[in-house]
């Protein structure tokens, strides 16, 4: 089967790929209930740690953690921007992107070929870009309600309120791991830049990453110990 310039291979590849991409979001966020994956088992913690927020006083602790997530994930966002602008600016140089090309492989195949390559990293990278860029106003969302919480722990809004903040902010965990995954998959992909049988390895190596962080990792085990209800 050939479409294009890109053969079974390719093809064969790019469907491991996408495959794995989607299991691994779907996995990770929807894990059967026997083994719960880190991402889900830190939903509990958030809820947590709102709720001893009502009655920490005084909650500066509370506000310097959200900040340091939102610098988390202005950073990510910013380093996907350039990571953007550097494939852009490969894409539009034509005879660069043909010197790289030769530098990396034997294959003298069109620039076209080594366009769609690196546009497949870039799409993965806009991805995760968009994913930082929300996960970044949704802990800003989370501040303000956090800091809408009554300071009396018997008022009873307090618990209600700080319930809305721990949803705001596990809703903000989702999409900034999910644009982490998004980087593991563009770096995976990069591999092809090497090959089809390469990008199924790096397809499949990601993958794997992905699955023993979220599910047989030491923090895992650490974190299913006395876990919140």
């Amino acid at each position: 089967m050939q479409l294009g310039h890109f053969g079974t291979a390719d093809l064969l590849a790019l469907t491991i790929l996408a495959l794995g991409w989607f299991a691994s979001d779907w996995a990770v966020e929807h894990p059967p209930k026997a083994r719960l994956s880190v991402s889900i088992l830190m939903t509990g913690y958030r809820r947590e740690w709102m709720r001893q927020f009502v009655t920490r006083q005084p909650r500066i602790f509370d506000a310097t953690i959200i900040d340091n997530l939102r610098q988390g994930t202005a950073f990510f966002a910013s380093a996907s921007m350039i990571a953007i602008g550097g494939a852009l600016a490969l894409v539009g140089n034509t005879e660069r992107l043909l010197g790289f090309a030769e530098d990396l492989t034997l294959d003298r195949a069109p620039a076209i070929v080594w366009e769609m390559k690196i546009l497949l990293v870039m799409g993965f990278i806009t991805l995760a870009f968009l994913n930082f860029v929300w996960a970044h106003r949704l802990f800003g969302y989370c501040a303000i309600v956090m800091a809408s919480v009554p300071n009396d722990p018997d008022d009873p809004g307090a618990l209600d309120r700080a319930e809305q903040a721990a949803e705001i902010n596990i809703s903000a965990a989702r999409s900034f791991n999910r644009g982490l995954r998004n980087v593991y998959f563009a770096l995976g992909s990069m591999t092809w830049l090497l090959g089809a049988v390469p990008l199924m390895v790096g397809a499949i190596l990601t993958v794997c990453v992905l699955f023993r962080r979220e599910f047989a990792s030491h923090s895992r085990v650490v974190l299913m110990r006395n876990t919140p209800k």
